[in-house]
């Protein structure tokens, strides 16, 4: 009897890994300098030029990014940063981080970006800094959010860790704010593993998050062993261990080559999703206005009975995430801050119902349709969520 034949697990966010980024890490392992070196500032060079900003820091996540960030700009014990409940952790783990206290303000319900309209309520003599987050890869208001920094005097750091390649008003989500933040991490638009980067126009904060990003010391590694011969260094600053490493960047050169045609790959994938969901009982993703070019990192849906609904998808072989749990119902800062259920109404309705599908540049149509084949059953009178 023929062995029945196992299907493939649809692993949410698989990232394509093709083989130049292959070839280009051996390539490093074999010259012997993994370390930060000639692949990272390579990347760097690549990644301004491509958003276009004046500077680009590799660091090694998106988290590092922003907690240097916050330090370039001087936030600290006593200061106030404004940004959104819902996002992950490490955007307000960050502010805490600096010594900082976090103070959200609650999503719009239709973009599930911070609600521009309500941020200046928020803001008092404390207030250092708003860090809008482009969530799913949707930009902010900025605008408006550009606006109300100019008029309070405050700084934008940008949590793009979702939005590589995605704009607003023909300008590129790494040119706008002060600061931005993107992630290279396993399931973002494209890949180093691990990995953040910091873009700014500023030359003081990039030659602060520079040092910062590596012990606080004078020159970096490159610079001390390279074949012009060890260089003397000097700590500056009580910095932190924080540099990319030549082994991710090697991925991330040529990923950054292939953005736009994985664009391509997840629009194709979203417009499938909106097409063959869209008479179901679910809140598809909203549309957004031409001005707007979304980075499509997450396609993520509102459903009744949300833990039930990706129990029955893993059964069918299809990987989920939840996107997020509002930060300020988490323990640690319910307690610290005491944040309680009802202070934020949109990012817990959002939360409680939000469920992230699979989509990457790796997703085929085949596996999409199996997705979508997949929801259909569970809304079908076979199946009841």
């Amino acid at each position: 009897m023929k062995k029945k034949e196992t299907q493939k697990y649809i692993v949410f966010g698989s990232p394509k890994i093709e083989e130049a980024e292959i070839r280009e890490v051996v390539k490093t392992l074999r010259s012997g300098w993994l370390g930060t070196g000639p692949k990272v500032t390579q990347f760097e060079n690549g990644l301004a030029k491509y958003v276009g900003a004046k500077y680009a820091l590799a660091l090694n996540s998106c988290t590092a990014a922003l907690h240097l960030s916050m330090l370039a700009v001087g936030i600290g014990p006593g200061d106030e940063v404004i940004t959104t409940p819902l996002t992950f952790a490490a955007t307000v783990n960050a502010i805490v981080h600096t010594g900082a206290t976090p103070v959200f303000v609650d999503v719009r319900l239709d973009t599930m970006n911070i609600d521009e309209k309500k941020i200046e309520k928020a803001i008092t003599k404390k207030t250092k800094a708003i860090i809008p987050v482009h969530m799913a890869g949707r930009p902010c208001e900025m605008d408006e959010i550009m606006r109300i920094a100019k008029k309070h005097n405050l700084y934008v750091i940008e949590d793009a860790a979702h939005a590589l390649g995605a704009q607003y008003k023909g300008r590129k989500i790494g040119s706008i704010g002060d600061l931005t933040c993107f992630s290279f991490y396993v399931t973002k638009n494209i890949v180093t593993g691990e990995g953040g980067m910091v873009t700014t126009d500023n030359k003081e904060f990039a030659d602060k998050i520079k040092v910062y990003g590596l012990h606080g010391m004078s020159k970096d590694a490159w610079k001390r062993y390279s074949d012009e011969g060890y260089k003397h260094y000097e700590v500056v600053f009580p910095g932190f261990k924080y540099n990319m490493m030549d082994i991710q960047a090697s991925l991330g050169i040529h990923q950054l080559k292939r953005i736009d045609k994985y664009a391509k790959q997840r629009e194709k994938i979203w417009n499938f999703y909106n097409t063959e969901l869209k008479n179901l009982p679910i809140t598809l993703p909203s549309s957004y206005p031409k001005y707007i070019t979304h980075a499509m990192h997450l396609y993520t849906i509102l459903v009744e009975n949300r833990d039930q609904f990706m129990k029955k998808l893993h059964e069918k072989g299809i990987g989920t995430g939840v996107h997020f749990n509002p930060v300020h119902l988490h323990k640690y800062y319910r307690e610290k801050f005491g944040y309680a259920e009802g202070d934020f109404p949109n990012a817990e309705q959002i939360g409680k119902r939000t469920v992230s599908l699979p989509l990457s540049a790796k997703l085929t149509m085949s596996d999409a349709k199996k997705v979508g084949k997949a929801i259909q059953e569970i809304y079908s009178n076979q199946y009841t969520v």
